[in-house]
């Protein structure tokens, strides 16, 4: 698992030894993968003494239209740039786009980062 830390690689191109083996803070997690559905919610302690909130599933989102902001429901995935399944499976990530009671949107957060979906309406 080489996910998290530094790069195997040096800007030149050149290959980066590893000094150490991997702390137990550079290692990853599993992704949340938000899907559609009834609100579920994961606390996780991170680093020092915050906490993480991750959208295990959720079926609400805050829409903006310009300089409002409206509560909306989420209906359907109907685009992922991240990856094609993700529409299949109805899952939330950042850049998705979602259909939603006031339109179709762009999801703006990252909801397994932070436990909520915020969007933009598209044209």
């Amino acid at each position: 698992m080489k996910d998290q830390g530094r790069s195997t690689r040096k800007r030149t191109g050149g290959r980066l030894k590893h000094a150490a083996n991997k702390k137990r803070h550079q290692l990853g997690r599993e992704p949340a993968e938000t899907t559609v559905g009834e609100t579920r919610l994961q606390y996780i302690d991170s680093r020092g003494t915050g906490r993480k909130v991750r959208a295990l599933s959720t079926d609400v989102a805050q829409v903006a239209d310009g300089g409002d902001i409206a509560e909306a429901e989420i209906e359907d995935v109907v685009e992922n740039p991240s990856n094609v399944n993700y529409v299949r499976r109805n899952i939330v990530t950042k850049g998705a786009i979602i259909e939603t009671s006031a339109g179709r949107a762009r999801v703006t957060s990252r909801p397994g980062q932070t436990g909520q979906v915020n969007a933009v309406l598209v044209d």
